[in-house]
């Protein structure tokens, strides 16, 4: 259960979660107008990045290494040592290390073999006799040594050639350091790709730029890496594109990465004082030309130092400006770098008038008031329209931030890019946050960003998930009640069974929200 910001609580900002190294391969082809590589659908129930599109690939496990490969991948080793590990995506105990560790390669190599169904290794075996293998694989019958000494066969890394290195995001506890390898796989081999349809929801042969189009008009999620790869090969190639594969420096803004899914909106997760596991607030720019900036949330002046030189890049970079800071509620990993933020980028201030008051209190004025339904629009090319949705619920003046063209939400603390949302009475309310979910779903979302965690591809689902997890956990509560239990630290053990005693204190206060609900409801006296 991740429970974003409980009003006046939080966290420590500390060290970020490790990083668990991990592979992929790109395999591409000469198509009829180009080139063309084939990318997979990940299954939305994927714990991460469910649904998104990516190369086949996974992370490294403790067998891999004990596998014998032969060659190595062209060009491993080769330009400015952890590129793709900038100093602001490490955490403390992190070492970037080699580019290539014990065992990387062979992890490459058996994620190609079960996601995509190609092997490479000598002696070629037959292709039925693979394709009979691979099913043994997946069905767990055999291990992938076990499949390598019944073909015979030894790993041979040499067709692979080295792409880049890049890390997970600090907004979530679960990181890869991601290590890129090409691999051209043309039509005449007897073998071609078929993706597992476990891991899998679909896989298809695509030209980069038709890829890079669908993923910019929202048809799809993919990560920042997948998207510069399909940029570079989609200008230069994978031949005149490398150099810009294996050394991606150019997607950082300053001491930040880049991380724009969507046209005009940038994401940069900042340590802030949160609840645990989330470690980050999203802090978002949001526009083409004139720009806002979300939820500045760090009280960390270094965070602050870094997100201050990001926007000054992104404004002599990319043209972006901003205008304005937005907040979407007065939770203090939300707020934590307004007053140093609103000083040195000299704009104002804006929320709802119930966040207005309740900073006001702690001695933080608010400049302006946004309203529900109010319409923006921020000049640029394409000018970037936003709405103003009022979503109480966490908080009483909760906002979230409609974008016109691709319905794209800065959701706040509506929801969460990993497990669910604090409802903390007074300030919090049951029956707000239900009926916010229901509003927010009733606009037709597209991309929810959320301001703990990563992007969610699918927002309808995830707000009616959200939705029916809580009137079920209501049941739960009612069961509770009429079997006699009348306080919410006598519900806990039935209601909260499956959460750690740790967050049982937070999780007494849903089941109060539930019970103030039951009660307006008539359900319980």
């Amino acid at each position: 259960m991740v429970l974003s910001s409980l009003s006046g609580g939080g966290g420590r900002p500390g060290g970020l979660p490790p990083v668990r190294p991990s592979a992929s391969v790109i395999p591409w082809r000469q198509g009829d107008a180009g080139i063309e590589v084939y990318w997979i659908r990940r299954a939305d129930a994927q714990p991460f990045m469910g649904g998104w599109h990516a190369f086949p690939g996974g992370g490294l496990s403790r067998s891999d290494a004990a596998l014998p490969v032969s060659g190595t991948p062209a060009g491993a080793g080769e330009g400015p040592p952890a590129a793709g590990f900038p100093t602001s995506l490490r955490g403390p105990d992190d070492d970037p290390g080699p580019d290539i560790v014990p065992g990387l390669v062979a992890a490459a190599l058996r994620e190609l073999f079960e996601e995509v169904g190609l092997l490479l290794a000598a002696p070629a075996a037959d292709p039925a006799r693979v394709a009979e293998a691979r099913q043994s694989l997946l069905a767990q019958e055999a291990g992938f040594a076990d499949v390598l000494t019944r073909l015979g066969a030894t790993l041979d890394a040499s067709r692979l050639v080295w792409a880049g290195r890049w890390v997970t995001p600090p907004f979530a506890p679960l990181r890869f350091d991601n290590r890129f390898f090409l691999l051209e796989w043309p039509r005449s081999e007897s073998v071609q790709p078929a993706f597992h349809p476990g891991e899998c929801a679909e896989g298809e042969w695509i030209a980069p730029g038709e890829a890079l189009e669908r993923a910019w008009r929202g048809d799809g999620l993919t990560a920042p890496p997948i998207l510069h790869i399909l940029e570079v090969l989609h200008q230069q190639g994978p031949a005149a594109g490398l150099e810009r594969l294996r050394d991606p420096s150019e997607t950082n803004l300053g001491p930040l990465r880049r991380i724009e899914q969507r046209p005009g909106v940038i994401l940069f997760p900042l340590l802030t004082h949160t609840l645990p596991p989330a470690l980050t607030t999203n802090a978002f720019l949001l526009g083409t030309g004139e720009a806002v900036l979300v939820d500045p949330g760090s009280p960390l002046d270094a965070e602050n130092e870094r997100l201050e030189n990001a926007l000054a890049v992104a404004r002599d970079r990319l043209g972006r400006k901003v205008v304005a800071i937005w907040l979407t509620h007065h939770h203090p990993d939300h707020v934590g770098g307004v007053a140093r933020l609103r000083a040195s980028l000299g704009v104002p201030v804006l929320a709802h008038a119930e966040t207005a008051a309740r900073l006001a209190g702690r001695g933080l004025a608010v400049d302006g008031e946004l309203t529900d339904g109010q319409r923006i629009v921020l000049a640029g090319d394409p000018p970037f329209v936003l709405t103003v949705v009022h979503t109480p619920g966490h908080a009483r003046g909760h906002l979230c931030f409609l974008e016109e063209t691709r319905r794209s939400v800065i959701a706040g603390d509506l929801v969460a890019g990993l497990g669910t949302i604090v409802i903390d009475p007074p300030e919090g309310d049951m029956d707000d946050y239900l009926g916010s979910l229901a509003k927010l779903a009733a606009l037709r979302p597209g991309t929810l960003f959320p301001a703990h965690g990563p992007a969610v591809k699918d927002a309808l689902g995830k707000l009616r998930e959200y939705i029916d997890h809580r009137l079920w956990r209501e049941e739960k509560v009612l069961a509770a009640w009429n079997q006699g239990l009348r306080t919410p630290e006598e519900m806990l053990p039935t209601v909260y069974e499956d959460v750690p005693k740790e967050a049982h204190p937070l999780a007494a206060r849903q089941i109060l929200a539930h019970l103030e609900r039951l009660r307006r409801a008539g359900r319980i006296a």
